[in-house]
């Protein structure tokens, strides 16, 4: 399942989560991000219990898409403990998200 994130909850929801969180930062208009949307919820569904998945809407959460220096999207970032853990920009093979997710 996947959880929405904002500037205002991404502390709590990724930062402080128990589980490793793979955050999809993304825009409505990006063709890109669209063609990965059902590679995302696939992964959400393959990994449920072990990992979260958060979408993050770059538009309307510029705090966090700044303070992560997010300049292309969509990129994934998953986070454990609190800390970037492993990243990746672009439309990518649904092998390359799945290799991360694999190593936690």
């Amino acid at each position: 399942m996947e959880c929405i994130l904002t500037d205002a909850n991404f502390k709590t929801e990724v930062l402080q989560a128990d589980l490793p969180v793979l955050v999809d930062f993304y825009a409505d208009w990006c063709v890109p991000c669209k063609m990965m949307a059902p590679i995302v919820k696939e992964m959400a569904e393959k990994y449920g219990g072990k990992v979260k998945v958060g979408k993050m809407n770059i538009e309307e959460n510029p705090d966090t898409t700044t303070e992560y220096g997010i300049m292309s999207i969509p990129t994934f970032i998953l986070f454990q403990n609190g800390k970037k853990v492993s990243s990746v920009t672009g439309a990518v093979p649904k092998d390359e998200l799945d290799a991360i997710l694999q190593n936690i």
